[in-house]
């Protein structure tokens, strides 16, 4: 008995440890490659493929982001991307808002068959519709224009079921109340829903905002001239002729690119936890 009591006190006292280590195990994996990013960043071009790699640069040098500064106009492009992401990003705020509280409290027809067809565009692939989204914006001569980028990224599926889940968590009684107080439906939407789907609103905020940051693939496609570039599609400029650049000039301005992102989301991560846990609880 006594030998059954002390494995027992053995195997829960080594739980929480088990569990750090664990943890331990996936940040490593994570943050293993932003950590060498950085490190080699900060590396002369000559010691970037040193074998073994070194984690800390033993003589660390911000000459590759002088470098990056002289190659690519930075400000520019980090001025299109600012401009678009969050354009988007309110965009993408308002249309899932809406959609979210149609489909949550309005009744109308084909309601149901509507939100599933929403559901279904997430399964549908960014390139199997990027060819007919360009035939409408060559059509409506918007192509090459940082307009192009933003106004087909405003629609969000997943903003509009996340949404969605949020309004039907709240309760009825506050829409009816103000219902009965004359208020109609656009009333009730902005005065009484809308403020308290803040947190649910900010996750879709952050998130497109992480994502359409980071877009590569629509620019590469939409834009042309280097007026218009974002911040990933400059930064292919760094790679050199045939690729032939410094790797540590190219990842100085994958570090630089990162900045923004990181900020938005440490200051959003609170209302994007807090906002996700709610959601997940609705029904």
């Amino acid at each position: 008995m006594s030998q059954t009591l002390s494995l027992g006190r053995v195997r829960h006292g080594l739980g929480p440890w088990a569990r750090i280590a664990g943890l331990t195990v996936c940040a490593l994996l994570t943050l293993g490659p932003v950590i060498w990013t950085v490190a080699t960043s900060l590396r002369p071009p000559a010691e970037s493929f040193d074998l073994p790699p070194q984690i800390i640069p033993t003589d660390p040098t911000a000459e590759s982001y002088r470098e990056v500064f002289d190659t690519i106009d930075v400000w520019l492009l980090a001025l299109n991307s600012t401009l678009v992401t969050g354009l988007i990003a309110a965009g993408q705020m308002i249309t899932a808002g809406l959609a979210g509280y149609a489909f949550a409290r309005l009744e109308f027809r084909f309601k149901r068959p509507l939100f599933g067809l929403v559901l279904a565009t997430m399964m549908v692939p960014l390139q199997v519709t990027i060819v007919p989204v360009f035939l409408v914006l060559k059509e409506m001569s918007l192509t090459d224009t940082l307009l192009g980028l933003i106004i087909p990224a405003f629609p969000t599926a997943f903003g509009t079921f996340l949404m969605r889940q949020y309004f039907l968590g709240m309760p009825a009684d506050l829409g009816e109340a103000a219902m009965l107080d004359g208020a109609g439906p656009w009333r009730i939407f902005r005065s009484v829903y809308a403020p308290l789907a803040a947190p649910g609103l900010a996750i879709v905020g952050v998130l497109a905002f992480n994502y359409h940051w980071n877009e590569f693939f629509r620019p590469l496609i939409l834009e042309v001239s280097s007026e218009n570039f974002t911040l990933p599609l400059g930064l292919v400029s760094l790679q050199g002729n045939l690729g032939t650049g410094s790797i540590s000039v190219v990842l100085a301005g994958v570090v630089m690119s990162m900045i923004p992102a990181v900020l938005v989301f440490a200051v959003g991560q609170r209302p994007l936890r807090e906002g996700i846990s709610s959601a997940g609880v609705n029904r």
